[in-house]
């Protein structure tokens, strides 16, 4: 019997959240080894698990694998989270892309100086409310379904679920214009390995703060100033 998958990243969000989220709805446990030094990092590089010199890494199923897409599609279909058929892996994958390109607006938010922090919650909240939300709003009203895809939950919900709760982290009463988003985030908050991802003590990762900033900053060799999307 194979071990629990180890993650290898920081000890805060990052791309590494989506994997936890992910490794949660699909109630697989999964062990960490937390970043803090630049030893770690350096020994990792050393030892060629990281193909591209980067994290997130997961060692599953005797594999080291790198690239977040890479990690969350195999975790997907390893777990019957990725449709049932071509069509529906497409759409899934449509779904999930859109709500990355939301979420990386926040992931590199804790970067930010203080000015372009404020210029990029402004613009995460627009982007939420005029382009995504009213995306995922309409193919939920159209269909009439509990779940985005052929009324079967997939990756696309969970992906979307974690967005919905960091874009609410900047603007609490962003839903306020959605009634479909309101229930869908209700029923997905509902589930059992969901709620159990939700409550204290779990593997979830709080709001990045300056700790975890400075100790990526610090590991990574980071020395340059984040500039924020346009």
């Amino acid at each position: 019997m194979a071990g629990k998958p180890k993650l290898y990243y920081f000890d805060g969000r990052g791309k590494m959240e989506s994997v936890r989220w992910l490794l949660a709805a699909a109630g697989v446990e999964f062990e960490e080894e937390l970043l803090e030094t630049r030893e770690q990092y350096e020994k990792l590089l050393q030892d060629g698990a990281l193909m591209f010199q980067q994290v997130p890494m997961v060692e599953i199923d005797g594999m080291k694998l790198v690239q977040t897409r890479a990690i969350l599609n195999y975790i997907a279909a390893t777990h019957n989270l990725c449709g049932r058929d071509l069509k529906e892996r497409a759409l899934i994958d449509m779904y999930v892309e859109g709500t990355t390109d939301l979420m990386q607006l926040i992931l590199m938010f804790p970067f930010l100086s203080a000015e372009d922090k404020e210029k990029q919650h402004a613009l995460i909240v627009q982007k939420a409310t005029n382009r995504y939300f009213p995306a995922y709003e309409k193919v939920l009203r159209d269909h009439g379904q509990d779940y985005l895809v052929g009324n079967q939950f997939s990756w696309a919900d969970i992906h979307l679920f974690e967005a919905i709760l960091m874009v609410e982290e900047k603007k609490c009463d962003v839903l306020s214009e959605f009634p479909q988003l309101q229930m869908f985030k209700a029923r997905i908050s509902n589930m059992p390995r969901i709620k159990k991802f939700l409550e204290p003590g779990s593997q979830r990762k709080p709001i990045p703060d300056d700790k975890y900033v400075e100790t990526v900053r610090r590991v990574l060799q980071m020395y340059y100033n984040v500039k924020a999307s346009v």
